[in-house]
């Protein structure tokens, strides 16, 4: 029980809590961002200008399909950026591939009537994207964003063996070198995964709410 306590201290705890911070902070911007690049690959890639659909395709197919380990020793060792804008980068790079064929589904979810209906009504291209297909796609591709959230929140724990990032499975490691017995290596692994596990299941937990609500709205 001393051995569990002597992990368990004030110090270590707010030691933890800001490798979370850094966690959460890495992730938000992270997703923010790529939201935004994905949303653009998806409309390219939905578009009918062959050019800028083919760099979309190109794009999206050829870093979906490179570990995204990969993309954060690039971003830090090849163009030497510095750590926590290399972790930023790098996830931004490979969710964006992700999430743009989230993206890309649930704009092709919304009926083509809709679309046409809009161009009836004089609507431009924009428009008919803003104030028709978007708030109708949202509804459908939110839950999957929301999980790719978690998994991007899972993934920072990469950042630590590739550029000695200080995030929350980092300052683990940290604490780790001060501790031997095997019940006070056990306590911290099993606090980290706890604080993994509980914020990961009610981001889970509310996408699931969130798909259910609106599924039986629509019915």
């Amino acid at each position: 029980m001393d051995d569990i306590l002597t992990v368990l201290t004030p110090t270590n705890l707010l030691f933890l809590l800001q490798g979370f911070e850094l966690t959460l902070f890495i992730s938000l911007i992270s997703i923010v961002l790529s939201m935004i690049f994905g949303t653009i690959l998806a409309i390219m890639r939905n578009g009918k200008n062959r050019f800028f659909k083919l760099i979309a395709s190109i794009y999206i197919e050829f870093v979906r399909n490179v570990p995204n380990l990969l993309w954060i020793f690039t971003i830090f060792l090849v163009f030497q950026v510095k750590s926590i804008p290399a972790g930023i980068i790098a996830f931004t790079l490979f969710t964006s591939a992700a999430l743009a064929e989230i993206i890309r589904g649930g704009l092709n979810a919304v009926h083509h009537n809709q679309v046409e209906a809009g161009m009836s009504q004089g609507f431009t291209s924009f428009q008919i994207l803003y104030y028709i297909i978007l708030p109708q796609a949202i509804r459908k591709m939110l839950p999957a964003i929301i999980s790719q959230f978690v998994t991007v929140i899972k993934d920072t724990s990469l950042l630590y063996s590739v550029i000695a990032l200080q995030e929350l499975f980092g300052s683990s490691q940290i604490l780790m070198g001060r501790y031997f017995e095997p019940s006070q290596v056990f306590t911290l692994y099993l606090l980290i995964a706890a604080v993994y596990f509980l914020f990961n299941f009610a981001l889970s937990s509310f996408s699931h709410h969130l798909a259910k609500k609106w599924e039986n709205a629509t019915d």
